[in-house]
């Protein structure tokens, strides 16, 4: 490899991590915001595109453009609608997915918690208390650092935490005095393991979102529906701005929906720790 194909290839790297960084942070903001006024700044967005085109066509709707705009017939509205609907219903489908995988993992961790919490009453006080204040410390590190992480995207995906590993050396180095620690031992190892897979699920499903080319292609199509209906009604602006203002509610209520579930664990409507909160074991046993 040459020189130059060095210096490319660490540049490179390096400009699509600050591009996609600057992708997160101008959507942070948003995906943040309650879901009325999300709502209000995507309605007014959508209404200031429509404005515009509306007020563009209807300027240059005059003399041999006004005549060919007429000519331009309103069948061409059907397969971009089709279109527009088709990638609003997959982009729906993918965020709808990733919503209940998330709460799945979330559901899969903490049963496999309260599964340790039960099963460490088998062993002598001292393990147990050790095993309890491992759960709870895990608990306390999901709440207070996962969840703020996986709410901006910055969560990361270490291969097993300290109270995981700990956890699971406690579980291993017990020695069993009869047949019910023996099975208790064996389960308690599978319910540590179950919670680290969640835990480690559950963060890169954090990582999931609709990227920029899926907006774009969204944007560009109802951009391209609301500049053929204001061609096909530019002769008449009352009808004209009741179709492109009836288009643009439905573009706007869709952008909400999709946006309002796009990150599982962003946002007003998201995935949240109760269900880890609820298996939080005291202080003390």
């Amino acid at each position: 490899m040459s020189a130059v194909d060095h210096l490319e290839a660490g540049i490179y790297p390096i400009r699509g991590q600050a591009w996609e960084s600057r992708e997160k942070n101008m959507a942070d903001w948003l995906y943040h915001l309650p879901v009325v006024w999300m709502a209000v700044v995507v309605f007014a967005a959508t209404f200031l595109v429509s404005a515009a085109i509306y007020a563009a066509v209807l300027a240059l709707a005059t003399g041999e453009r006004a005549r060919a705009f007429k000519a331009m017939s309103p069948v061409m509205l059907t397969p971009l609608a089709v279109v527009f609907g088709l990638i609003v219903a997959f982009l729906a489908a993918q965020v709808w997915s990733d919503v209940e995988r998330a709460n799945n993992a979330v559901i899969r961790e903490a049963n496999s918690l309260r599964t340790v919490v039960v099963l460490a009453a088998n062993f002598p006080q001292e393990q147990e208390t050790r095993i309890r204040a491992l759960v709870r410390s895990h608990i306390l590190e999901a709440v207070n650092e996962e969840w703020p992480a996986m709410a901006r995207h910055r969560a990361r995906l270490s291969l097993i935490s300290a109270s995981d590993a700990e956890g699971l050396q406690i579980a291993l180095s017990i020695l069993p005095r009869n047949e019910a620690q023996t099975i208790a031992q064996r389960e308690l190892v599978s319910s540590l393991q179950s919670a680290r897979d969640a835990r480690r699920q559950r963060i890169i499903i954090s990582e999931s979102t609709i990227n920029w080319v899926k907006w774009a292609v969204v944007d560009v199509l109802a951009v391209l529906i609301l500049l053929t209906i204001a061609i096909v009604h530019s002769d008449n602006r009352a009808t004209a701005a009741i179709s492109m203002a009836v288009f643009s509610v439905a573009v706007a209520a869709c952008i909400v929906l999709i946006a309002s579930h796009n990150r599982p664990f962003t946002g007003e409507i998201s995935v949240g720790p109760a269900l880890l909160l609820e298996v939080l074991p005291g202080e003390n046993p």
